[in-house]
């Protein structure tokens, strides 16, 4: 997938979002990597928060996904990082209180998944928190397919984070 392409969504719900890939150094992408870490903020101590920032996001190694609505509105973000040869971690999954429940996090998640696929990762991973308040993203993944499993990657073993992964079978 070009930096430009889109991914449309069948779903009628979200049938007026457009999902591209984009950098994340823009204003209203910045908006939303700072609403995500402001919803984290009072979740987690704050050394268990796993946060890239906008730079680092535009590493050579990660892609971000922006959802759209038809007027150009920045509604949430994700992306996938690539770790080696065969793993890739989901990251900065974010949409604004006010779409959620509309399956755009699903169709972020979908495009990031098909993503990692093209790309030859075999296992997508991904850390959350572990407690209440991200109880709308664990459903998220494991309704995605994404299993809890131990510790991945270079993460502590905290007690403050919760972890999934997902085989990808390649085509």
């Amino acid at each position: 997938m070009s930096r430009s392409q889109s991914v449309a969504s069948n779903s009628p719900i979200t049938s007026n979002v457009t999902i591209t890939v984009e950098t994340p150094l823009q204003d209203d992408v910045r908006t939303l990597v700072a609403a995500l870490n402001s919803h984290l903020l009072p979740l987690s101590p704050v050394e268990f928060q796993f946060k890239m920032t906008v730079e680092q996001m535009a590493g050579e190694d990660t892609t971000v996904f922006v959802a759209r609505d038809e007027s150009g509105n920045a509604l949430g973000c994700g992306a996938l990082k690539i770790h080696g040869a065969h793993i890739g971690e989901v990251k900065r999954m974010f949409t604004l209180p006010a779409v959620r429940g509309q399956r755009i996090g699903a169709i972020l998640l979908d495009a990031i998944t098909q993503l990692a696929k093209d790309k030859g990762v075999t296992q997508l991973v991904l850390e959350t928190g572990a407690v209440q308040g991200f109880d709308a993203a664990w459903r998220l993944y494991e309704r995605s397919g994404f299993s809890r499993c131990g510790v991945v990657l270079d993460y502590p073993d905290s007690g403050h984070s919760v972890f999934y992964e997902k085989w990808l079978k390649q085509s």
